[in-house]
């Protein structure tokens, strides 16, 4: 392979990764100089997407490699953050049309279409990467994006990160433990809280052998050890279990897949399960009493 030929392929190599997308500094290293550059520009053969960034062979880019382009833009130590962050994490619907990208205080004017946003503190630790792409992580994401977000949204954005197992909540009250003065830090404290305020399993256990009572369902028996493990509920009779999920008890995932394989270990054993968390109870007692008559129905 002549050298001209390698050097095309080591640039195509990185577009693949980076959405179509590579960086001045890139191609430098693949081997071209920077009048190499102007000619595959002039040629059609880049197209500059911002200022230090080229789509490689073509005009439209999708919004991976849009987000390639702005951290590239944007220098070394730049990652995706705010709500562009939040939308590629899928904890947002949508980052907006602009893109967000942090940096250290100091650097270059953002590039069109970037909104950029210098920090005092980025630790090497808030910034991971996105299948390669320089991404704030999870946790710092949620810090920043509590300064913008309302109470309502912010809440739905921590529970699609616990969901799609993107943290634990040690880790992110951690954080906000580090930065008590931030501008997100009060309004991302008090999402945690309303998380483990009412909804400690003790208290949740409490609410459903009240549920029971209240709506005359079969008193069960409580913190039964069946198969080896503790179960909050169960009518070992009709082989019925019922579970109060707690966010602040599930808040890690191998809280969570301890409880499914134990699930599919009752399952197996011919019992079923149920699940209820502290909202379900509180504000559905009728739907949770219906349908734990059901089951023992069943």
């Amino acid at each position: 392979m002549r050298e001209s030929d390698a050097t095309e392929q080591r640039i195509a190599d990185i577009a693949s990764r980076q959405g179509g997308v590579v960086g001045i500094a890139q191609l430098l290293d693949a081997g071209l100089t920077h009048n190499g550059v102007l000619r595959r520009v002039e040629a059609g053969r880049l197209h500059a997407v911002h200022r230090g960034a080229y789509a490689v062979g073509h005009h439209s880019l999708a919004v991976t490699g849009r987000r390639w382009a702005a951290v590239l833009a944007c220098g070394p130590g730049a990652a995706l953050s705010h709500h562009s962050a939040g939308a590629a994490w899928g904890v947002l619907r949508s980052g907006g049309a602009r893109l967000d990208v942090l940096v250290r205080l100091g650097g270059r004017a953002p590039p069109g279409g970037v909104r950029l946003h210098r920090s005092r503190v980025l630790a090497a630790g808030d910034v991971t990467a996105l299948d390669g792409l320089p991404i704030t992580t999870p946790a710092r994401t949620l810090l920043d994006l509590a300064a913008a977000l309302t109470t309502a949204r912010l809440s739905t954005a921590v529970s699609r990160a616990e969901q799609r197992r993107l943290l634990d909540f040690a880790d992110l009250h951690a954080l906000v433990d580090r930065h008590p003065h931030r501008a997100g830090s009060p309004a991302l404290r008090a999402v945690l809280q309303s998380y483990a305020a009412h909804d400690t399993r003790s208290a949740l256990e409490d609410l459903i052998a009240e549920l029971c009572q209240r709506h005359a369902i079969e008193r069960p028996q409580d913190n039964v050890i069946l198969h080896g493990h503790v179960r909050d509920f169960a009518w070992p009779p009709r082989k019925l279990v019922v579970e109060g999920d707690s966010y602040s008890w599930h808040r890690s995932p191998t809280a969570l897949d301890s409880d499914r394989e134990r699930d599919v270990t009752l399952a197996l054993a011919g019992w079923r399960t149920l699940r209820f968390t502290y909202a379900q109870v509180t504000r559905r007692p009728g739907y949770v009493a219906d349908a734990i008559r059901a089951a023992l129905a069943g």
